[in-house]
């Protein structure tokens, strides 16, 4: 069951809308299809926000660490609500998969992404949920940081809004525990489509 759901991103307005921002974005939707009001948290290290789910609390929460120290933050949380780190879902964004895909993912490594090591090493686990939006990759090693740092043109940004949406249909399936129907729905293309 997840309890603790977190979006991946780098605060401040220089890095709205940037493709390395995709796991707040989603953050943000789930938010507002869950009720949920986010707010500064000091001992948390970010933006939280609670509700209710099936009898259970759950937690979402917005980094303001910046992307390479997110999981200061997410250990802080975990730690203070005894969450497992399989009680976990991470949303980041994923150079590997192009605009307008997203995939689930449960363990692995960080696959180069920042700040997903950073949630590795301050959890000292690996068996949490990923939930990777695709960005696309530069095609060079030497262009990825400023092409995550930069804002999409609107064709993949549209797509990429897309995948999110489709990501976000299938949260319900997440929440009441059931992956293997989240990611089967997901990676098919079988969600139903309530905005």
């Amino acid at each position: 069951m997840i309890r603790l759901i977190v979006g991946l991103g780098n605060s401040g307005t220089r890095y709205e809308q940037t493709r390395h921002n995709a796991g707040f974005a989603f953050l943000r939707a789930a938010a507002r299809r869950l009720s949920v009001e986010l707010k500064a948290h000091s001992k948390f290290h970010g933006a939280v926000g609670n509700t209710r789910w099936q009898a259970r609390k759950l937690w979402l929460l917005e980094p303001d660490t910046f992307m390479n120290l997110s999981g200061v933050a997410v250990a802080a949380l975990a730690s203070y609500y005894r969450i497992e780190a399989s009680e976990v879902l991470v949303i980041h964004d994923e150079l590997d998969l192009p605009p307008g895909t997203a995939r689930l993912k449960k363990g692995g490594g960080a696959g180069g992404h920042n700040g997903v090591a950073s949630v590795i090493d301050h959890l000292g686990a690996r068996d949490f949920l990923r939930l990777r939006i695709g960005v696309g990759h530069p095609g060079s090693a030497d262009q990825v940081v400023a092409y995550v740092l930069s804002k999409a043109p609107l064709d993949e940004f549209q797509a990429t809004a897309d995948a999110t949406q489709r990501a976000l249909d299938v949260l319900p399936d997440l929440l009441d525990g059931d992956v293997q129907r989240a990611m089967q729905r997901l990676h098919t293309g079988l969600t139903d489509s309530v905005h």
